[in-house]
């Protein structure tokens, strides 16, 4: 038997064609911080639909939502941060596009990725307890503690449910061909655990390195990915554009800005934005991207 790890590499192609409609896809980073985009840009342009999405959402959610590709979305929020609504999810939200809608607090939806990850149905916590969380989800049960506090008592717990996924799709800093993969950026998010709450994972990074290269002037504690957790890797510089992917870029605040004007106008304006930058494939959304950067810099 050969215990040379295997190479992962795959396209962003290759990615795409792994997912069927119907399936319940996690999507890494956190709002509008490196967010796998390329990935999101292809699924938005494929024949994928009725996907249940689950995520701290931001333009991944907006784009798909808009595609019309997700039947149902679980999420704690969705925001790009500087735009504090993501426009094309409240467009969304407002002409209910979106069959299926669970909010939950943010607490619940790490408790729910930190059950799948660990094959439990559930865990519980405090989070939610006394709020509306729990009012328009009623789906979501409590469980009574089996062991008393100092005065007796057996607390009453939310059952937050396992957020169980068919794929986690994240990006990252670098990455090796096996899989392993590291962040450079001063927050993990919660990357690690969308991978072990699927059934398989796949990450986009800016590039490809050798395995050595992951922890050349940078700290091994930064390695959030190990092969084991990972099913293929794909190579995209500024992959993660419009978001942030520090400290290889900051967020593009003027593209952000085009995109959400976009989104608010009328369809004719979403139907322009979507021709001049999302109509073709990877390679064609990047060099539409730099001639509005150049255009915006003169």
């Amino acid at each position: 038997m050969n215990g040379t790890p295997r190479d992962k590499t795959m396209t962003i192609d290759d990615v795409v064609g792994q997912l069927e409609s119907g399936m319940t896809i996690g999507v890494g980073g956190w709002g509008p911080r490196r967010k796998p985009m390329a990935l999101i840009r292809a699924i938005a342009n494929s024949e994928l639909t009725d996907l249940t999405l689950v995520a701290w959402g931001g333009a991944d959610v907006g784009l798909l939502a808009r595609a019309g590709k997700i039947r149902k979305l679980v999420y704690a929020f969705v925001s790009l941060d500087s735009v504090p609504l993501e426009p094309n999810f409240q467009k969304a939200r407002q002409e209910g596009t979106i069959s299926e809608i669970v909010e939950i607090d943010e607490g619940m939806f790490n408790a729910g990725l930190q059950a799948a990850a660990q094959r439990l149905p559930f865990l519980p916590i405090r989070a939610g307890l006394g709020s509306d969380v729990m009012v328009h989800n009623p789906q979501i049960k409590t469980v009574t503690s089996p062991y008393a506090d100092a005065d007796g008592v057996h607390e009453d717990l939310v059952a937050a449910p396992a957020l169980n996924l068919d794929v986690a799709l994240v990006h990252m800093n670098r990455a090796d061909k096996h899989g392993n993969a590291t962040y450079l950026g001063p927050d993990p998010y919660f990357d690690d655990l969308f991978c072990m709450a699927a059934d398989k994972a796949f990450a986009s990074c800016e590039q490809i390195v050798d395995t050595a290269g992951l922890t050349v002037d940078t700290p091994v504690q930064r390695v959030l990915l190990n092969r084991m957790m990972v099913d293929g890797v794909v190579e995209t510089p500024n992959g993660a554009h419009f978001t942030t992917c520090t400290p290889d870029y900051e967020r593009d605040e003027r593209f952000q800005r085009a995109y959400a004007e976009a989104a608010r106008g009328s369809d004719e304006d979403w139907a322009a934005f979507h021709e001049r930058f999302l109509s073709g494939d990877e390679a064609s959304y990047q060099a539409a991207v730099r001639a509005f950067a150049e255009e915006a810099a003169k």
